[in-house]
């Protein structure tokens, strides 16, 4: 038994996605396969970096130092041939929080942001909650996979477009954008004078045979126009750490960010997250690729068994661990849908509605988690759709 099938009781631990699932989905005995957390033990390197700070017995203020931020260069070089200035790194707890940030501190109230749909549902929040307005650039859907529309994509940005949130990997599409996509989005940005606003969060989980392209490593001009946000949470196991990162190139537009976090009192990380990043960053990479190998699994399995057993469709993904799920050939509403996967199949995922319009007919599920709950869940899938 590998250290990715051992199954761990996480339930009692004030866990989001286990102790919440009742709540949620008004069902006791729902296996939760939805929100994007991993239900493996993070790197043995992290826990032992975090038990010996931990047993140090004083948790004061604590900063960043040199050798954290030369731990994320030395990773994003590594990992995706990203060079970059330690003088780029601005902290925060998280991406969601990074991202309300950024759009208080670079943008105004009535300003039209870009997002391509189906995406991540913070990303209609942090637009409407500041009082910007959100415009859609709809991914193109054929034969299971997910193109961007580039007419609509210029025709938009011609309109006024003050930023343009990329998600990259996509989340739930599972698109990792290749180079020619990203240079040719990257060029209308700035040939429109658009910023880019970049979720990279899960830039470190990619499938054999695709390549994580921070689009802000495309050129000096592209860099300048581009803000990217990045953690190790998600390839990692982190979330509850709350240890994250913003890369800004652009002196003027880093001053603007740091000082809007300032504003809100948000100066530093707390003392296991500033700890865990380094130890991930620094002696997490044999874990990370061990993972990838167990994803890739794991991918395929669901994959076979739901196109085999039943009329559900994966949109298989180049990237991330989560599974975009057609099912419009159940020819069921997404009331109906959402009702049939916790009352009859008795998993929780993730509603397709949630993230825009066009996830109406989806459901978007984890495959994160050791084989025997992965294999649960998808013959409860399998045995309620047969029914």
């Amino acid at each position: 038994m590998t250290k990715f099938d051992e199954v761990i009781n996480r339930r009692n631990t004030k866990s989001v996605k286990w102790d919440l699932t009742e709540k949620l989905f008004k069902e006791k005995d729902v296996l939760p396969m939805w929100v994007a957390d991993m239900d493996f033990a993070t790197p043995q390197a992290v826990q032992d970096a975090i038990s010996k700070r931990a047993s140090h017995g004083i948790y004061g203020y604590t900063f960043t130092d040199e050798s954290v931020h030369e731990a994320i260069q030395s990773w994003l070089a590594r990992r995706h041939q990203w060079e970059i200035d330690s003088k780029w790194i601005t902290f925060s707890p998280g991406v969601v929080p990074s991202l309300h940030t950024i759009i208080e501190a670079v943008t105004q109230p009535e300003d039209r942001i870009l997002i391509q749909t189906p995406v991540y549902p913070p990303f209609f929040d942090v637009i409407k909650k500041h009082q910007r307005t959100i415009v859609e650039n709809p991914l193109q859907y054929n034969n299971y996979r997910y193109e961007i529309d580039f007419d609509d994509f210029e025709q938009q940005l011609k309109n006024g477009i003050k930023a343009f949130i990329l998600c990259n990997p996509h989340n739930p599409v599972g698109r990792v954008w290749t180079k020619d996509e990203l240079q040719r989005m990257a060029e209308l940005c700035l040939q429109n004078n658009t910023m880019i606003i970049s979720d990279e969060i899960h830039a470190d989980l990619i499938y054999q045979g695709h390549t994580h392209i921070p689009i802000a490593s495309l050129g000096d001009q592209i860099s300048e126009q581009t803000i990217t946000c990045l953690a190790p949470s998600k390839t990692f196991n982190l979330a509850g750490l709350q240890a994250s990162y913003i890369v800004t190139p652009s002196e003027h537009r880093k001053k603007q960010i740091d000082d809007q976090f300032t504003k809100q009192g948000m100066k530093m990380l707390n003392t296991f997250a500033i700890t865990a990043m380094e130890a991930a960053y620094s002696d997490g990479e044999a874990w990370l690729d061990d993972l990838l190998t167990v994803l890739q699994s794991h991918k395929a399995y669901v994959k076979d068994m739901l196109e085999t057993h039943t009329s559900i469709r994966v949109v298989e993904p180049e990237g991330t661990y989560l599974l975009w799920l057609d099912c419009r050939n159940l020819e069921l509403s997404q009331e109906q849908l959402k009702h049939f996967m916790q009352q009859e199949a008795k998993v929780g995922l993730n509603d397709g509605a949630s993230f825009g319009s066009l996830g109406t007919g989806f459901m978007r599920m984890n495959i994160a988690c050791p084989r025997p709950l992965l294999e649960e869940g998808i013959n409860r899938l399998i045995q309620a759709t047969q029914k």
